[in-house]
């Protein structure tokens, strides 16, 4: 047995084993507040709200490629990206609550949650009749827009501070077609606070319902020491765990899961796993069912 199977067979009443989980109890899309008015168009975002990533760049350092050329990683997140795709828009999406709105977050810091929430928003991208939003939701250590090489005034902690900013003040489109981009924002002594506020349940629910070919994802911050994370949690439909092979710790995935609700579709991305590919051990990663 893994150490994904013990840590979920060691808490009682959590998901099964399988990616996805049914709760019809949790079938409506309500959440307290709910405002139609809180977002605008991003249709029509202004040159300010544009930012250029540099795909090469992001290649040359194992990320997702959106080129032609076939990579490996490209591959193994088209793997994953299927199943989230699945729950979000198939006949599980009914049982779940907010199931385009994914969770991507780990025990601890430096388990690899940033990269694979980018190459998860990448490889989503690449589909044709789907578009991503990445959002920086790790406000204590936000590393999406230091990563992406891309930097806007304002960001997720400075709308959830204050209501006179809109949604499309900080919603950056890019170079990408399919994939727009909320910063964290400016770090503040109540950022983490803020994940659990009114104001950001309304967002998730209009970002849930506004369209209804959009994934989301949250690059949230670890589960283990930030209460806000579980918080965040409730308002996502799907979960993604990032657990690092040779280093994360059986006690802490089971301690993470356990704050996870017990109707969010969970999974797990084992990174840094290391296979013998008949020329010594790869670098990969895997979709383990949660």
């Amino acid at each position: 047995m893994s150490i994904i199977e013990k840590a979920l067979a060691r808490k009682a009443g959590q998901v099964s084993p399988s990616i996805g989980s049914s709760d019809p109890e949790n079938n409506g899309r309500q959440a307290a507040g709910f405002d139609t008015n809180l977002l605008e168009s991003d249709s029509a975002g202004s040159a300010a709200n544009y930012v250029d990533i540099d795909l090469k760049a992001l290649e040359q350092q194992g990320f997702v490629s959106l080129s032609t050329q076939r990579r490996l990683i490209n591959e193994e997140y088209r793997v994953i990206k299927r199943k989230l795709i699945t729950n979000a828009f198939g006949q599980l999406a009914a049982t779940l609550h907010h199931p385009n709105l994914i969770m991507v977050s780990s025990s601890r810091p430096g388990e690899g949650k940033t990269f694979s929430s980018i190459n998860l928003a990448l490889s989503i991208a690449l589909e044709q009749d789907k578009t991503v939003l990445l959002v920086d939701a790790d406000v204590l250590r936000p590393k999406v827009a230091k990563t992406l090489n891309v930097s806007h005034a304002v960001g997720l902690t400075d709308y959830l501070l204050d209501p006179e900013i809109k949604v499309a003040d900080i919603l950056l489109n890019t170079n990408v077609p399919r994939l727009k981009l909320v910063t964290a924002g400016t770090p503040h002594h109540l950022s983490t606070e803020l994940l659990a506020s009114d104001r950001m349940l309304r967002l998730a629910a209009e970002f849930a319902n506004r369209y209804a070919d959009r994934v989301v994802i949250f690059d949230a911050p670890p589960l283990l020491g930030v209460n806000e994370t579980a918080v965040l949690a409730t308002m996502c439909g799907q979960g993604v765990m990032v657990v690092e092979e040779n280093k994360s710790r059986l006690a802490e995935i089971e301690q993470s899961v356990a704050l996870l609700p017990s109707e969010m579709a969970v999974g797990f991305l084992i990174n840094k796993a290391h296979r013998n590919q008949g020329k010594g051990y790869g670098y990969g990663y895997y979709y383990g069912a949660g």
